[in-house]
């Protein structure tokens, strides 16, 4: 999740018997609760309420951090449930376990568990928090160009609290919008989206999304830019919260999104150095202080420079090679440095002559229609190649029948 202070790098906890016993001493006391809790709705209630006991002792596994015990938990409680919406929160209770662990084939494997449940008539709350599952599960196996729309569609009908904060679903979708979209859809979807507006705008969009005339995604807040919805109210017995410890979100720490407000702004605008000078800040700020965001953010920092630098070359035939460093804010060789890796890589249609000493950026443009004839030839060899291999295979069989 986004951090609000800068990490430690080093942590020093000696062991401490003491505290290890009062632990140890406090954890089977609430064990022995939940067996007693369970005996006595054996006994006293019926299925319902032991159902919900038992998951009691499952979140009591997921709390202290024992995995296997956990998932078996949960697991136990689904087989032991006929409620459609209470599987479903079963199965996404293990899916925060696999994204706590890390564990991505878990992941996977429980996500498309999950849809299948919803599929076979989960009800649209569920469905839309397993858009913030499955957005959220792609965003950790770099798939950002699948995780944008989902992440984006959650935004206005966010209440998966139990996964992460409102604040932490903007700033996942809005980096993941930024670097797979084309122009179009990042101006509809992230740029002019209300509900980004109502964070990472100026006032006069928040007055405006506080106000009703545009939609702000849940409980928006002028001062901190987060939600705060009300609690629910609480009920004896409520199958549907098994798997999610909480009934409401705790209260969010104020973050500051301008880096993020300054990244979207001027990548549409072409401020290409106030472009580079806030994807440094967002760097610091977000990539290397979220788990799920700074195990790709060397890819994500250089996929955002191959757009900025496409953005701009798709406008020129021709661009002076020290004319776009000034424009970025770098230095000529640095400029020539990253730009040949792109052009080497294939990512970038266009070439560098240095010959006369400035350095002169030549774009080549793709002939769309060179591109279609060439594709057909192609497929056409192989085409041919395929028919002849099956022609060849018929003369033999039929040289055997003789």
């Amino acid at each position: 999740m986004v951090a609000t202070k800068q990490p430690v790098s080093t942590v020093n906890l000696p062991w401490d018997e003491a505290l290890y016993a009062k632990l140890t001493e406090e954890n089977e006391k609430e064990l022995d609760g939940f067996q007693k809790e369970e005996a006595e709705a054996e006994e006293q209630a019926g299925d319902t309420e032991i159902i919900a006991a038992k998951g009691k002792r499952a979140e009591f596994w997921a709390r202290v951090g024992d995995k296997d015990k956990a998932i078996a938990a949960y697991e136990s409680v689904f087989e032991n449930t006929g409620i459609l919406g209470a599987k479903i929160d079963l199965v996404l209770a293990i899916v925060r376990m696999a994204l706590f662990y890390g564990d991505k084939p878990l992941v996977k494997k429980h996500v498309e568990r999950a849809k299948a449940l919803v599929d076979s008539g989960g009800d649209w709350d569920r469905r839309n928090r397993l858009k913030t599952y499955e957005g959220l599960h792609l965003l950790t196996l770099r798939s950002y160009n699948l995780a944008a729309p989902l992440l984006l569609d959650s935004l206005s009908t966010f209440t998966s609290y139990e996964l992460c904060t409102y604040s932490n679903l903007v700033v996942y979708s809005v980096l993941a919008g930024s670097v797979s979209l084309k122009r179009v859809d990042f101006k509809s979807k992230v740029v002019d989206a209300p509900e980004i507006k109502a964070i990472l705008g100026d006032g006069e969009d928040k007055l405006l999304a506080l106000s009703g005339a545009i939609s702000a995604g849940p409980g928006a807040d002028d001062t901190t830019g987060v939600d705060t919805p009300k609690a629910a109210t609480t009920t004896a017995v409520n199958l549907t919260t098994l798997g999610t410890s909480t009934d409401h979100p705790e209260a969010e720490a104020a973050i500051d999104f301008s880096p993020l407000a300054l990244l979207v702004s001027s990548l549409y605008n072409g401020n290409y150095k106030t472009f580079f000078q806030s994807l440094a800040s967002v760097e610091e700020q977000f990539l290397t202080q979220d788990r799920y965001l700074h195990e790709h953010k060397n890819w994500f920092i250089r996929e955002m420079r191959l757009r900025a630098y496409q953005q701009l070359l798709q406008s020129y035939r021709v661009v002076g090679l020290d004319s776009m460093a000034n424009d970025f804010g770098v230095t000529v060789e640095f400029l020539d440095r990253d730009l040949a890796r792109f052009i080497a890589a294939g990512r970038i249609p266009c070439t560098i002559d240095r010959v006369n000493g400035k350095g002169v950026i030549e774009t080549n443009r793709p002939d769309d229609k060179n591109k279609q004839y060439q594709d057909v030839v192609r497929q056409g060899d192989q085409l041919i190649t395929k028919l002849q291999k099956y022609g060849q295979a018929v003369r033999l069989r039929g040289s055997e029948r003789a």
